[in-house]
């Protein structure tokens, strides 16, 4: 049983958990515990797990007066969440940050399932810090978020990648995506909901970037169709140099691995995926993310893997930035190589050992996502 944040770099590493499970104990059964209407609904339809939703709500940030009909909908969440626990009876629960683990985790430790928290970020939120008093284990992915926990309770496992990204070779993602050989390639990204500044600082600059490098844009569906707009106003031989959607899943390994050089929110998943593939980043937090995606950044850049711009100042040294580090291959290979570095290949089959011992003497015969 399995329940997972509302974002991509939440859903994505128990993906990759659940694809590690699946490779160990043959007949596992899964569901996956989510809010409605989201992101992660999408992704996790895709890759066929069954999915139940339950009411959710944030509690901090917001009015009084929402956080009143938030409280009324989590505890919804928690009476939804008794009853799936009880018809599924999981033999273990996973579950990430976000609001809606709370009530299934909740449900889980009254039920007596063993449960593990898996922090993909580089500092608990407020719901990981109250569920980590819940739950059996605590996977971290790195040593430097063990501080935060009851010390017999964790485990560091890396951060979780699905096997897509250690096994795509670039120039078959090349091929893949029609691009040409032998081009400096730069893959644009804002994470699964795009990231309007990033979007607007790359359309500024396209003409004097496609001279120089061919891009990849996954640019989010909400600015999707002036993005194609603006594609189509390039003179011809840009646009075969531009090719931009508004989401990409299974293809987004594919992506990632035909580029030179990333920019990027600095989501949880820049602290898995990018190592895995030895990618030099330039990472552009969001300012609005409390200090999470500072962190992630800052962690990159302090090991020199990556680079890191101010949203504020996208306008101004986009271009400069990425034209610099695209001339020079030197810096390029070194940031490639820091960044494999911190790559740990072995982390989803680590966690999911992890719950398979938790499991215990029911084998996880049935295997869920909370």
């Amino acid at each position: 049983m399995i329940s997972g944040g509302g974002t991509g770099g939440h859903v994505y590493p128990i993906l990759a958990v659940v694809e590690a499970l699946k490779s160990q104990v043959a007949g596992c059964e899964f569901l996956y515990v989510g809010s409605s209407g989201g992101v992660e609904h999408k992704i996790v339809g895709r890759e066929g797990l069954p999915f139940t939703a339950i009411s959710t709500g944030a509690l901090r940030g917001i009015a009084p007066w929402t956080m009143v009909g938030n409280l009324v909908r989590i505890m919804a969440g928690f009476v939804q969440s008794l009853g799936i626990v009880r018809r599924f009876s999981p033999d273990v629960a996973l579950v990430t940050g976000g609001y809606v683990c709370a009530p299934v985790a909740l449900a889980a430790w009254l039920f007596r399932v063993p449960l593990l928290v898996l922090l993909p970020d580089l500092e608990p939120g407020l719901a990981v810090k109250t569920l980590s008093r819940l739950a059996t284990r605590v996977s971290v992915s790195f040593p430097e978020v063990a501080k935060y926990f009851t010390r017999d309770k964790v485990i560091t496992s890396g951060y979780p990648v699905r096997t897509q990204f250690f096994a795509t070779d670039k120039a078959q993602a090349i091929k893949a995506f029609e691009l040409e050989e032998g081009l400096k390639t730069i893959t644009v990204f804002g994470g699964s909901r795009g990231a309007h500044s990033l979007n607007v600082a790359l359309s500024q600059c396209l003409e004097p970037l496609l001279e120089v490098c061919q891009v990849v844009h996954v640019c989010g569906y909400l600015d999707a169709d002036w993005v194609m707009k603006r594609r189509s106003q390039l003179p011809q031989r840009l646009q075969s140099r531009y090719r931009a959607y508004p989401y990409l899943h299974d293809e987004m390994p594919m992506a990632l691995a035909a580029a030179d050089l990333v920019v990027a929110r600095a989501g949880a998943a820049t602290l898995g995926e990018f190592p895995a593939l030895g990618l030099p980043s330039i990472l552009v937090p969001y300012p609005y993310a409390g200090q999470h995606q500072e962190l992630n950044a800052d962690y990159l850049v302090r090991r020199g893997a990556a680079v890191k711009i101010a949203d504020s100042d996208l306008g101004e040294k986009l271009l400069p930035t990425i034209l610099e580090l695209l001339g020079d291959e030197q810096t390029l290979a070194q940031m490639s190589a820091r960044a494999r570095a911190l790559s740990r290949p072995d982390a989803a089959q680590h966690i999911a050992a992890e719950l398979r011992q938790l499991g215990g003497s029911r084998s996880l015969r049935r295997d869920r996502k909370s």
